[in-house]
């Protein structure tokens, strides 16, 4: 006898046993002519996303216990502990799952990529250690999982207990996916019937093709999240998926940062309205906290369930699906997802035991004395006034950009360095400065890059940063609290250093940059220059004008570790040694004072 996929022979014994006895079962539907409605069951599944490194609830560079002015926590073992508790309350089976960005993002995961890397040591990544403790059943590949360039990726994902997905991650050299595209779980739903057959894709995002271009170059290419969910989706029914579940590491708003030159950054809303056959999306990237969203299919009207769990282990998706077993198949009646606040719940006490060398290792380090400071740095006027602190970021990129472009086509050309105010409370004290200090003043895992700027585009640049300021007459009080427009973050406003300007505040936005000078001569429009820029922006965070083009360096290293490196160098930080006040902001020409 040939049995069904999924099904045993012992299963059809059952069922043939339990149809001989049903007429012996006298139930009210049943003496009243109606059939008895079939029998429904729970599939759970939890979902996490943009982890980035966080396994105790630990702020490195407060080196204190985490908090916000929300009181949220973080880490894989806050993760773990709700995970536990809701893995004992459920009903069914229970599956989990992470969307991305997983091994990069504070000092713990920085460590063990650069100070001790796991490829040369022989260490377990504390990712490893700690997702295997939670027992995930899939990861899916976040676009930072490539920072620290594939060997060390391969590693990791070599050490889970569990699948790491990425489809639309395809290798140069065999055309085919580099890394497994899905898995089809087998999980059992009840004491009868057959198994339920879970299929979960998983999609990385095309902007690594960008972002890490030094490591996937000739490795790697990263195809259409949509084209790839199209491809595959069709597959996996074929394959015998029940329900088709995709991990995406992409946001839901349909808008790249990068630009048109490679495939859309945040697809997932789109990838659920084109692609027939998904029954729900657990994204990442954005991170943002989507508790619920459905979004209608075009071709088949059916609902699409999506979530995303915010950030750093803040947030758990749980998504439930309630089905049946009709005419020999699997059918969802309802679905359902919303977030849960991991600070409802103590750490996993086995989670933190398997990491706890680690962090503690961790800790050690950041807490290590790279320099000495000459007098106290504040960062917390440089939104508003050219500050010393600032200035270190802006003469650490300068000095390396310049030393990689020596003996280039580029060493002949200026160069100007760009930094935004990140942290308004970053100090560097008088007297021993920390690694931790300086990780505090340089809060992002942005990498150095370089381009070629005009002078016009120059000019462009900062009329567009300008709009940071509200518009100010003349004669209007001027308060610091107040000065800029709330709906531009800290982080979207830039300053210059290689070149002197003025920004007029009580000028429309578009026409404030009213200085622009090099050596006492107005800077030429035609003019080029080297410009030392983030990663971030370079590759459109913030919409900066000009910015987006192909860089003259990109080495991927880190401008924190440059920061610490070069304040190790010189065993003393000195603002006489960088400090250059070059940009003040100004009303009808006049300065404006503090």
């Amino acid at each position: 006898m040939t049995l069904p996929t999924g099904v045993s022979r012992r299963g059809v014994l059952a069922a043939t046993a339990a149809a001989t006895a049903a007429p012996l079962v006298f139930t009210e539907a049943a003496q009243a002519g109606r059939p008895k409605p079939p029998e429904s069951y729970r599939l759970t599944v939890l979902g996490t996303s943009d982890t980035h490194g966080n396994v105790y609830n630990w702020d490195y560079y407060r080196d204190a216990e985490y908090d916000d002015s929300a009181h949220n926590d973080v880490g894989v073992a806050k993760l773990a502990a709700l995970v536990n508790k809701l893995r004992a309350e459920a009903t069914g089976p229970v599956l989990v799952l992470d969307a991305g960005d997983t091994i990069q993002g504070t000092p713990l995961a920085t460590y063990y990529a650069k100070q001790e890397p796991i490829t040369t040591t022989g260490e377990k990544h504390p990712m490893a250690r700690a997702m295997n403790v939670l027992n995930y059943d899939a990861v899916t590949l976040g676009n930072h999982e490539f920072n620290y360039g594939l060997p060390l990726l391969n590693l990791w994902i070599r050490q889970l207990g569990f699948p790491a997905l990425a489809a639309n991650a395809i290798s140069v050299k065999t055309g085919k996916p580099a890394f497994t595209p899905y898995v089809i779980k087998k999980v059992s739903v009840g004491r009868r019937g057959p198994a339920l057959r879970v299929g979960i894709l998983g999609l990385t995002n095309p902007g690594s093709a960008i972002w890490d271009r030094a490591n996937v170059e000739g490795k790697l290419e990263f195809a259409d999240m949509i084209a790839s969910a199209a491809k595959w989706v069709p597959i996996m029914r074929a394959r015998g998926a029940d329900i088709v579940l995709i991990s995406a590491h992409g946001g839901d708003s349909g808008t790249s940062s990068y630009g048109p030159e490679l495939p859309n950054e945040n697809p997932t809303a789109l990838i659920a309205e084109q692609v027939p056959g998904i029954d729900a999306i657990l994204f990442g990237h954005a991170h943002r906290e989507v508790p619920e969203r459905f979004v209608t299919n075009l071709k088949t009207g059916e609902e699409v369930l999506l979530s995303e769990p915010s950030r750093w282990g803040q947030r758990l998706t749980k998504m439930d699906f309630d089905l049946v077993r009709e005419k020999g198949r699997w059918k969802i009646t309802t679905k359902a997802a919303t977030t849960l606040n991991t600070n409802t719940v103590e750490a996993d006490p086995k989670v933190l035991a398997v990491v706890r060398k680690q962090h503690e290792k961790t800790v050690a380090y950041v807490n290590q004395v790279v320099a000495t400071s000459t007098e106290t740095l504040s960062a917390a006027t440089s939104r508003y006034e050219d500050t010393p602190i600032l200035d270190y970021i802006n003469k650490v990129q300068t000095d390396t950009v310049t030393a990689a472009l020596a003996g280039t086509e580029y060493a002949s050309l200026p160069v100007l360095s760009i930094a935004a105010p990140f942290s308004r409370t970053a100090v560097f004290p008088q007297g021993d400065v920390k690694i931790k200090d300086v990780a505090g003043l340089y809060i992002y895992d942005n990498t150095l890059e370089a381009v070629v700027l005009t002078g016009a585009e120059v000019k462009a640049y900062l009329e567009y940063s300008a709009k940071y300021f509200v518009t100010l007459a003349p004669d209007a009080p001027v308060n610091p609290e107040t000065i800029s427009d709330p709906a531009v973050p800290d982080y979207n406003y830039d300053v210059f250093s290689g070149v002197d300007y003025d920004i007029d505040i009580s000028q429309p936005v578009g026409s404030r940059i009213t200085r622009l000078q090099i050596g006492g001569a107005d800077v030429d429009p035609a003019a080029r220059f080297v410009v030392a820029v983030n990663n971030y922006r370079r590759s459109g965070g913030g919409s900066f004008p000009g910015i987006v083009k192909p860089q003259v360096y990109n080495a991927q290293q880190e401008i924190r570790q440059l920061l610490i490196d070069w304040a190790q160098a010189k065993g003393q930080i000195d603002p006489a040694d960088f400090f250059v006040k070059n940009w003040q902001l100004v009303r009808a020409g006049v300065p404006i004072t503090f």
